[in-house]
């Protein structure tokens, strides 16, 4: 079996790094996702694969049944939105839409995805059980479109006994794969400050209420919620990223924004963090005699990587790729709406090495010139097909 999957995935690579080269060329951002779920419906229907369409917008979710295929059920995910970002790359499959880009690589996610339905289609007389394949909007934007998928029944109708998911991963070499087991990635929530006073001449503070000191102070002492309640051996980032107010020199402005984000790998502080920022935005503000509105957006939950799953993932991956191309991966701070599958079902998130700095394929992805070494297409998808196939 396995040497009959990596014969497909080798003889089909070609063909997906076709796909994958279409996909990046045609990006479209989250929630918009029209042309991406038109092609891959086609593209679905042309290898027999019966699916449910749209879903919650553009998804879509493909079932694909084995021998026996009540014995169990599996599910694999991919995402297919792409970033606002202007593309710098000079590749014949440049972005053609103006300010759109796959920087974060869910065209390598859905065609690594595609191809492995694809193989499993054609084995479906050699292993057993039922793989549902799922196609998401939205991973990049907020309310995310995996829990719109949950709602909307991706995981029912049959109900998976687990579900997996890729990633590329630049910093890793193309050949290589990525595993963790237990929390693995950090939740991610939004926040929103508005403060306001009486604004007036800069030569007369005394007559104002200062809102740019205000918002200054705010910036720094928030740190003190990560420094002094946070609990040291468990990660947690808070950062300001955007502090707009004031038009001029000498005026001091009568309101001012700030916009940020809060990580943790901790559900429980997550929540108790949210009620110390409020707190300490509020009495700092009326301290210093402002009004201050604190608006915190929840966001994506950690992503918990069940570790019977992952263990059971991990081995499998090594018989395909062998031990020494299967590492282990570090926590990370970043965010992923995967965490809402996490959060359903026993799940496993791993990465998919897509670097080659000899190549000086080495850029990060959410940047203008992330791209990947290709030899990742037929790994991924022999990979994802090789794990549903011996699940």
């Amino acid at each position: 079996m396995i040497q009959t999957i990596k014969s497909l995935a080798q003889q089909w690579a070609p063909e997906f790094i076709g796909i994958r080269h279409h996909l990046h060329a045609h990006p479209e951002l989250s929630f918009q996702e029209h042309d991406t779920s038109r092609f891959i419906q086609e593209k679905l229907k042309e290898y027999g694969i019966p699916f449910r369409a749209p879903v919650a917008g553009t998804g879509i979710v493909a079932v694909i049944k084995g021998k026996n295929p009540d014995k169990k059920i599996i599910a694999l995910r991919a995402d297919m939105d792409a970033l606002p970002i202007e593309e710098a790359n000079e590749v014949s499959y440049k972005s053609k839409n103006p300010g759109i880009m796959h920087a974060c690589g869910h065209d390598v996610h859905s065609t690594c995805i595609l191809g492995a339905a694809r193989i499993l289609q054609e084995t479906r007389g050699l292993w057993e059980g039922t793989v549902k394949i799922i196609f998401q909007p939205g991973e990049e934007k907020h309310p995310g479109g995996a829990s719109l998928m949950i709602k909307d029944g991706a995981l029912e109708d049959p109900r998976p006994q687990a579900i997996l998911g890729l990633h590329v991963l630049p910093d890793m070499e193309t050949g290589h794969l990525g595993f963790r087991s237990g929390m693995y990635m950090a939740s991610a929530d939004e926040i929103y400050f508005t403060i306001r006073g009486k604004g007036g001449h800069a030569a007369a503070p005394h007559l104002t209420v200062d809102t740019i000191l205000v918002a200054s102070q705010l910036v720094v002492s928030l740190q003190q919620v990560i420094s002094r309640q946070c609990n040291p051996f468990s990660p947690s980032v808070l950062s300001i990223c955007a502090f707009n107010g004031g038009h001029t020199t000498n005026v001091i402005p009568s309101e001012v924004n700030l916009k940020g984000t809060f990580r943790a790998m901790d559900e429980q502080w997550r929540f108790r963090a949210h009620e110390l920022i409020r707190r300490q935005a509020t009495e700092l503000a009326h301290g210093m005699g402002a009004e201050i509105d604190v608006n915190i957006l929840v966001g994506y939950p950690c992503v918990y990587n069940n570790e019977e799953v992952t263990g059971k993932a991990r081995s499998l991956a090594e018989d395909f790729m062998g031990k020494q191309q299967v590492l282990d991966t570090e926590m990370r701070m970043g965010a992923e709406d995967f965490a809402f599958y996490s959060q359903v079902i026993p799940a496993c998130f791993f990465r998919l090495g897509t670097g080659n700095k000899e190549k000086g394929i080495s850029s990060g992805v959410h940047t203008p010139t992330f791209n990947i070494d290709e030899r990742a297409i037929e790994i991924g998808m022999g990979t994802m097909a090789w794990l549903a196939a011996q699940w």
